[in-house]
């Protein structure tokens, strides 16, 4: 399908509204946590050839900070942060469509004839999958709609992160989800992989990944051409193999019988990524110390182990108030921190997401406050309370108190 620019598409009388085409294709951009996600994206969203490209980000915490780390522009963004789409009804992603829609054609937002879906690290493409299929609505339209463009689904790219995407296969059953329904796979940090391990046989863990997927193209993230890797094609749930059917037809039986309705009481995430998983966050009113935050980190790294799914977040530094750093951390792998030249909007507080696998959120609230506060007696006064078990861990990794060592997203 060919992609037109706005000024092309406008309703005669009044040029800032577009009128849109009859089809818009969508794209499921999933991966799991620090696969690098928003790094591809907002690659893809600087080429110079990317238009008339709505967003629309999935973050699974109750503090959005993923938003901040995508180029805006032109681009329309659409922040869906009340934890992860695949754990909601899936009519939510349609009603978002529908929504971007109307802003669009109310000359709220910019015009778009492509969206991208990024899911959370955690999502799970099949509800997704199904709520985009023409069968959902009988011709692909928003529901209740009839004057709303067809949106189809055009393509799945998932990022596996080489680094860390064994591990995550193993442990986590969306990340094997999410590399079956694929049509496109891009394979991150191969630069970083060979730092730490040597050269890597791209062909070896080719055919690794053809074990799990027969169908999809497997390209390298730094070969990556953006004009064909979010272009429309047909997607054809039949050519993902029979485990990828059998996915879909179990989770429309669930939704059906079940109603697949959690959004209630329920503490994120509970429903659909067993119970060990959560999501907490922590936000701080005072500008830190850059060298007390590493430390904070580092010492929560090392006794959290693999159970520190992932942190990433906004940090207002008390050396350069007026230059955030965007950070991030998977497991065991910190990236290096990246410096703003400016705040991307009006919060100037510093905003840190976790997700983490059978930790408790008060232990680690309290470690912050105890090693980031300025106060010399904090952290003594944190080991005194915490936990024996707890305390163990953190001196274990006294030794290991220095400034984390480069990753790349």
């Amino acid at each position: 399908m060919e992609q037109q620019s706005p000024s092309k598409n406008r309703q005669a009388g009044n040029p800032g509204v577009m009128d849109f085409p009859n089809r818009i294709p969508v794209f499921l951009l999933s991966g799991f946590l620090g696969s690098g996600k928003s790094t591809l994206l907002n690659a893809f969203l600087n080429d110079p050839g990317v238009r008339d490209t709505a967003v629309v980000i999935n973050e699974f915490g109750d503090v959005p900070v993923d938003h901040l780390l995508v180029r805006k522009g032109e681009t329309t963004i659409s922040q869906v942060s009340t934890g992860c789409l695949c754990c909601s009804d899936t009519t939510d992603i349609r009603k978002t469509l529908d929504d971007l829609q109307s802003a669009a054609q109310a000359g709220l937002t910019a015009g778009f004839t492509r969206v991208i879906v990024e899911m959370s690290g955690l999502g799970d493409p099949a509800p997704l999958v199904n709520a985009l299929s023409p069968e959902k609505t009988g011709t692909g339209q928003v529901k209740g709609n009839t004057s709303a463009p067809e949106y189809y689904l055009a393509g799945v790219v998932t990022l596996f992160d080489v680094v860390e995407g064994a591990s995550s296969l193993e442990n986590h059953f969306e990340a094997l989800k999410q590399i079956a329904f694929a049509d496109r796979i891009v394979v991150t940090k191969t630069d970083v992989a060979r730092e730490l391990e040597g050269p890597q046989d791209f062909g070896l863990l080719s055919q690794e990944l053809r074990a799990l997927n027969t169908s999809a193209d497997i390209i390298d993230r730094r070969e990556v051409a953006f004009s064909s890797l979010f272009s429309p094609r047909p997607y054809a749930v039949v050519d993902q193999g029979e485990d990828v059917v059998g996915w879909l037809a179990l989770e429309a039986a669930m939704a059906h019988e079940a109603g697949h309705d959690t959004r209630s009481e329920e503490p994120q995430g509970e429903s659909r990524h067993g119970a060990g998983i959560r999501t907490f966050s922590i936000v701080s009113e005072t500008p830190l110390s850059e060298e007390r935050f590493h430390r904070f980190l580092a010492l929560l790294q090392n006794s959290a182990g693999q159970r520190l799914l992932r942190v990433k977040g906004i940090i207002a530094s008390r050396d350069r108030p007026e230059e955030p750093l965007i950070v991030h951390a998977v497991q065991h792998s910190v990236s290096d921190p990246v410096r703003l030249a400016q705040w991307p909007d009006s919060d100037r507080r510093t905003r840190l997401v976790f997700i983490t696998n059978g930790i408790d959120p008060d232990p680690v609230r309290e470690l912050f406050t105890a090693v980031v506060d300025t106060s010399p007696i904090s952290l003594t006064a944190f080991l005194k309370k915490a936990g024996p078990a707890f305390v163990g861990l953190i001196l274990r990794s006294v030794s290991n108190l220095t400034r984390p060592s480069r990753r790349s997203q």
